[in-house]
């Protein structure tokens, strides 16, 4: 049975690199996104030569084991076409590309995957990640090393663990069968949307139902909104709806639209992308499969880097603990330059520090428990001391005792000030007054003037 829904693919370069590594295909039955890796060439070529050995399986199938079979060895041979292109160019040692595919067979898509391209079901609102990413990093986040979120900004959040390229004459491809019904909508994109847009994003993308070729165009907006350093390739499937239905002519984009994917000549002169104001990030390749060898190195790496990280935490701690003790250090050899008068239980005392603490912690202590008693003061002047009396400076604060022992009642002496009489009193915070004495006029003598 022939698939009933409505597609679209777009392909862009993006806003880094010089040349478009990738590749999509939207047909009757087949769709696929592959994107290419191993510099300038290599990539371009990798990505086409796999739309070009898959397209032909964009038919009717009896029966979607037959389509798996079908799809899934069709992708591993294309190993076979890499390695014979390597080996007639040298230079283009390493090309490859990654591969993720859809075969809609009656009401079931047939999947296979290899690489970190991805494959998503936008299904009753709701957006989920069908394929798993053949990455180094993915492995770090199944094994709970790394949390997805750090996944996203890992450094080597690029390096693939399996791919489609001229290493490996026989590659693992996952497959597998899902049922799909009407209203369902796919997504296959390459690494250039996902590695760039998060979920979120697309997600709303999808929810606003807009037909697939403007869905994909605002996806693609949102790709080079966000710095586009790679390529951005999008294929969306709606499997029924409303939306104008396939029309018998596939559609391919990115480097597979250019026609013939024969091996490049080698060229004399530089290539154009030499002179791209950011030719090293345009001409380095997306993707390597890396050597066991190196793979142990990385995973040595990534533990340096969470103990670079551990200690770099516990050493910002440590700062800041030494900043906060610095600074209740400052705060308490400043408090020891005040002085305030108070009471204890009986008396005036001069206390060094400030009234206030600091939880159970008292900022004063005792200076000097002066021979004034309380008993002896008018209440006005014994509620200020009871209420602490602040003082400039030592010298300050001696010269208010002084003034309160000049206050002290004799004995049988009647205190004549009263409570409310308090705002009567002299306010012993304030300095007494220094009195400049008057000369006394000097006497003439008899006689004189």
């Amino acid at each position: 049975m022939v698939f009933t829904g409505s597609s679209a693919a777009i392909s862009h370069t993006g806003k880094v690199r010089s040349n478009n590594q990738d590749s999509g295909y939207s047909g009757s039955n087949l769709f696929v996104v592959a994107d290419g890796m191993g510099g300038h060439a290599g990539g371009d070529v990798a990505s086409a030569v796999a739309i070009q050995k898959i397209a032909p399986l964009d038919q009717v199938y009896d029966s979607p084991a037959e389509a798996e079979r079908a799809l899934t060895s069709t992708i591993s041979s294309t190993a076979g076409d890499l390695i014979q292109i390597a080996s007639k160019r040298p230079e283009l040692a390493g090309l490859g590309t990654t591969v993720s595919s859809i075969v809609m067979v009656d009401d079931y898509a047939v999947i296979a995957h290899i690489g970190d391209s991805r494959i998503y079901l936008f299904r009753d609102d709701e957006l989920t990640q069908i394929t798993t990413d053949h990455t180094f990093v993915q492995r770090l986040v199944d094994s709970g090393r790394i949390t997805p979120e750090e996944a996203r900004y890992h450094p080597r959040r690029s390096v693939l663990m399996r791919v489609l390229g001229d290493m490996d004459a026989h590659p693992e491809v996952d497959s597998f069968i899902m049922p799909t019904h009407e209203g369902d909508r796919w997504l296959l994109c390459s690494d250039g949307l996902s590695g760039v847009v998060d979920e979120a994003h697309i997600e709303k993308a999808m929810r606003q139902g807009y037909a697939p070729g403007r869905t994909a165009d605002i996806l693609l907006k949102n790709a080079l909104d966000g710095g586009a350093p790679d390529n951005v390739t999008i294929v969306i499937v709606d499997v029924g709806g409303q939306h104008p239905l396939y029309t018998g002519t596939p559609t391919i984009v990115g480097s597979a639209s250019t026609g013939g994917v024969e091996v490049p000549a080698a060229r004399s002169v530089l290539p154009t992308s030499w002179f791209h104001p950011n030719r090293a990030a345009a001409n380095e390749p997306s993707h390597f499969e890396p050597e066991p060898e190196y793979l142990q190195e990385l995973i040595a790496e990534d533990r340096r880097r969470r103990r670079r990280r551990r200690l770099g935490a516990i050493g910002g701690l440590l700062l800041l603990i030494a900043a906060v003790a610095g600074g209740l250090a400052l705060f308490f050899n400043w408090t020891q330059t005040r002085y305030y008068v108070g009471a204890d239980e009986d008396s005036v005392v001069i206390y060094q520090g400030i009234q206030q603490s600091l939880g159970p912690i008292s900022l004063s202590e005792v200076h000097d428990d002066t021979d004034v008693l309380l008993a002896d003061l008018p209440q006005a002047y014994r509620t200020q001391v009871e209420r602490t009396i602040s003082a400039r400076s030592l010298a300050d604060a001696e010269a208010i005792v002084e003034r309160l022992r000049s206050y002290q009642l004799e004995p049988g002496e009647v205190d004549e000030t009263l409570d409310d009489a308090e705002d009567e009193a002299e306010d012993l915070s304030t300095p007494a007054p220094t009195t400049t004495p008057t000369p006394s006029p000097t006497a003439t003598p008899e006689g004189e003037g």
